[in-house]
C-alpha cells in the first residue's frame, strides 16, 4: 500500500530569488561548467546546497556540508526561501521537445511526501543497483541540512488516470505558482493542491499502487539510511515523523508525456578491434543489414534510413552499429535476431525477463563474447562510455572511437515488469527525460 501525504513545502520567493536564476538540474547531472554558471547566476542559487564547491582547505568545521546548511539557514532568514502556509500536493508539468526530434510533449505528475518503504515490503521497487559513493555524500548533506531539495522520480500504473484527471482540472483552472524555462528549453510549471477533497482523492487513488523508482535510486536509499539513523536516535519508531517520508514526484505510466530515451554504448581502447571478425562471430544469431556510403550526401541518406529502420524493427531485437571505417569501407549496420535464434543459448543463466532486454543482449551477447568487454571493464568504463544523443554517439566514432552500438529505448511497461518482479536492469538502461528540477519544492525532515 503506497502512502502519500501533502506537505508544507519550502519554496523560493520569486520576489527575492527568481526561479530561473536559483533552481538547478539534479546534482548528478551538474557538470563543473554548470556548477560555475549556477554560482554566478544568483547568491541564492541552490547549487550551494545541491552540489557545493569543495576546497583543499576544508575542515570538519567548514566544508561543503556545513556551508550548505549555513546557506539554507541564511536564505530562510532573508525570506528568499519560504514555507507554504498549508500542506499541499503539487501538480508538476514539464513541456519539452524530445531530443533529436521536433515532437513536443508535456509530462505531468504531482509532488508529495511518500512513505519510505524497505524494498522487502513490496511497495517501492528499484530497477537498478546503486553505488556507495553517491549515497555517502547525499547522507552527509542530509545530516547537515535536514532538507530534501532533489526529487525522487516514482512511476506507477493507473490506466484509469484518476490522479491525472485532478491534475488536468487544476492546471486548467488555476495559475501556476511556479513557472520557468530551464537551460534545456523545458518549461516547468507548478500548482499547489491544498483542497481537502482533492487531497483525499489523490491519497485513495495512490493507496493501491506499486511504486517503481524511475530516477533517484541513490537519493531513495539515502532517505532510508537517514530514516534508520533517526529511528535509532529516537529509540523508537514515530510513524508521523517527517523523516519517515521523502519528497517524491509521482508520474503515471499511462500519462502521454512519459518519455524514456536510450543510452548508446561507445567502445574504445580495444586491442586488435576488427568489425569483420565481430560480424563473423555474430553471424549465427544475427542478420545484418548494411547501409554503405561514400560522400557526405550518401552518408546523410544512409544515416536517415539506418535510423528509421532501427526504430521500425524494434520488435525484432534490433541493435545499430557504426564501426570505424577499415580499408575505405564506410557503413552503418543493423543487427536483428534471426527468426528462431535461441536467446537462452545466447544468454545462458539469465531469467526470461532479463533476456527480453536489448541492453542485456548487447552486453552479454555481443560486447563480452565478441569484443572482450568484461563486466569489470564496463564498471571501470575503461572500454565503454555512454552517449544519450544519437548524433553525438555517431560523432564519437567520427572523432576516433572504435565502434558505437545504438539502442532503442526500453518500454516503460518493461521497466515496471522487471522492477516489480524483484529484478534490476543494467546501469544506464533508462534515461527518463527530462530531469526533475531540484529546489522547485523542498521538504524538511528535521530541525
Amino acid at each position: 500500500m503506497a502512502q502519500v501525504y501533502p506537505f508544507r513545502a519550502y519554496r523560493y520567493n520569486p520576489e527575492i530569488a527568481p526561479f530561473d536564476r536559483v533552481l538547478t538540474q539534479p546534482y548528478d547531472k551538474i557538470s563543473p561548467a554548470q556548477q560555475e554558471k549556477y554560482y554566478a547566476a544568483d547568491p541564492h542559487n541552490l547549487i550551494a546546497m545541491e552540489k557545493g564547491r569543495t576546497s583543499p582547505q576544508d575542515t570538519p568545521q567548514n566544508n561543503v556540508y556545513t556551508r550548505a546548511a549555513a546557506a539554507l539557514k541564511g536564505w530562510i532568514a532573508a525570506n528568499a526561501v519560504k514555507q507554504d502556509a498549508a500542506p499541499a500536493f503539487y501538480a508538476y508539468t514539464q513541456e519539452f521537445t524530445v531530443p533529436g526530434t521536433s515532437t513536443r510533449r508535456t509530462r505531468r505528475g504531482f509532488i508529495g511526501a511518500g512513505q519510505l518503504e524497505d524494498y522487502a515490503n513490496n511497495v517501492v521497487f528499484r530497477h537498478e543497483h546503486t553505488l556507495s559513493g553517491p549515497k555517502a555524500d547525499r547522507l552527509e548533506l542530509l545530516r547537515h541540512t535536514h532538507m530534501h531539495t532533489g526529487q525522487l522520480f516514482m512511476i506507477y500504473s493507473d490506466p484509469e488516470k484518476r490522479v491525472d484527471k485532478i491534475l488536468s482540472v487544476v492546471e486548467s483552472a488555476e495559475k501556476p505558482v511556479t513557472e520557468l524555462l530551464d537551460e534545456y528549453g523545458v518549461t516547468h510549471r507548478l500548482w499547489a493542491i491544498a483542497d481537502a477533497g482533492r487531497v483525499e482523492t489523490i491519497q485513495k487513488a495512490m493507496a493501491e499502487q506499486k511504486l517503481v523508482i524511475a530516477d533517484g535510486h541513490h537519493r531513495y536509499e539515502t532517505s532510508l539510511n537517514f530514516r534508520n539513523e533517526s529511528r535509532t536516535k529516537a529509540g523508537r519508531v514515530i510513524p508521523d515523523a517527517a523523516y519517515e517520508r521523502s519528497m517524491m514526484t509521482f508520474v503515471n505510466t499511462h500519462s502521454e508525456g512519459l518519455t524514456i530515451l536510450p543510452t548508446h554504448r561507445v567502445v574504445n581502447n580495444l586491442r586488435d578491434f576488427s568489425w569483420s571478425s565481430v560480424r563473423r562471430y555474430l553471424e549465427p544469431w544475427f542478420a545484418t543489414e548494411v547501409f554503405p556510403f561514400t560522400g557526405d550526401a550518401e552518408r546523410a541518406e544512409a544515416l536517415a534510413k539506418f535510423r528509421t529502420c532501427l526504430t521500425e524493427v524494434k520488435s525484432q531485437r534490433a541493435i545499430g552499429v557504426y564501426p570505424t571505417a577499415t580499408a575505405g569501407s564506410k557503413a552503418f549496420y543493423l543487427l536483428t535476431l534471426r527468426p528462431g535464434a535461441d536467446v537462452a543459448q545466447i544468454l545462458p543463466g539469465l531469467s526470461p525477463l532479463q533476456r527480453q532486454l536489448d541492453v542485456v543482449l548487447l552486453h552479454q551477447g555481443i560486447l563480452e563474447p565478441a569484443l572482450g568487454v568484461t563486466p569489470h571493464a564496463v564498471a571501470s568504463e575503461s572500454n565503454l562510455s555512454y552517449e544519450r544523443e544519437f548524433d553525438a554517439a555517431i560523432e564519437a566514432v567520427d572523432r576516433g572511437a572504435q565502434v558505437v552500438f545504438l539502442l532503442n529505448p526500453v518500454d516503460v511497461d518493461v521497466v515496471m515488469k522487471v522492477a516489480t518482479s524483484g529484478e534490476v536492469m543494467p546501469q544506464k538502461s533508462t534515461d527518463f527525460y527530462p530531469k526533475l528540477l531540484s529546489g522547485i519544492t523542498m521538504y524538511r525532515v528535521g530541525e
